[in-house]
C-alpha cells in the first residue's frame, strides 16, 4: 500500500510542478491544486497507513494497545484541505481579475500592471 501511495504522490508532485512551469495561468492554478493534494497524501503516508482502532483508552486499560490510528496526521490534513481550498479560491479570483484586465492567460504576454 505504501509503495502505491509513494508512486501516486510522486506522480502528483511531478505533474503539479510540470503544470506550474507552463505559460498559462489556468495550468498554474491546476498545478497548485495538484501540489496541495500531493502534500496531503504525503502527510497521510508519513503518519503510517494503519488499519486500526480509534485511539481511545478503555477504562480497564492504562495504556493504548496497538494497532491504533494516529489522529495527528488526520487533523493536519483536515486543516490543510481547508487552507488549500482558500488558496485555490483566491487564485481563481485573482486569475479572473487578471483575465478581465489583460484579456489573456499567457504569463509571457502579461508585461505590466498598467493599462494603456
Amino acid at each position: 500500500m505504501e509503495i502505491l501511495l509513494a508512486i501516486v504522490i510522486g506522480g502528483l508532485y511531478s505533474s503539479g510542478f510540470y503544470l506550474m512551469m507552463r505559460r498559462s495561468i489556468v495550468k498554474l492554478i491546476i498545478g497548485l491544486i495538484l501540489l496541495g493534494h500531493a502534500t496531503n497524501l504525503l502527510i497521510f503516508s508519513v503518519g503510517r497507513v494503519v488499519r486500526g482502532d480509534p485511539p481511545l483508552i478503555s477504562p480497564e486499560e492504562l495504556v493504548l494497545t496497538p494497532p491504533f490510528a494516529d489522529p495527528l496526521p488526520q487533523a493536519l490534513i483536515l486543516t490543510a484541505i481547508v487552507i488549500g481550498f482558500g488558496v485555490q479560491a483566491f487564485a481563481i479570483v485573482l486569475f479572473n481579475r487578471v483575465y478581465q484586465s489583460v484579456r489573456t492567460d499567457d504569463l509571457d504576454a502579461i508585461h505590466s500592471t498598467e493599462t494603456s
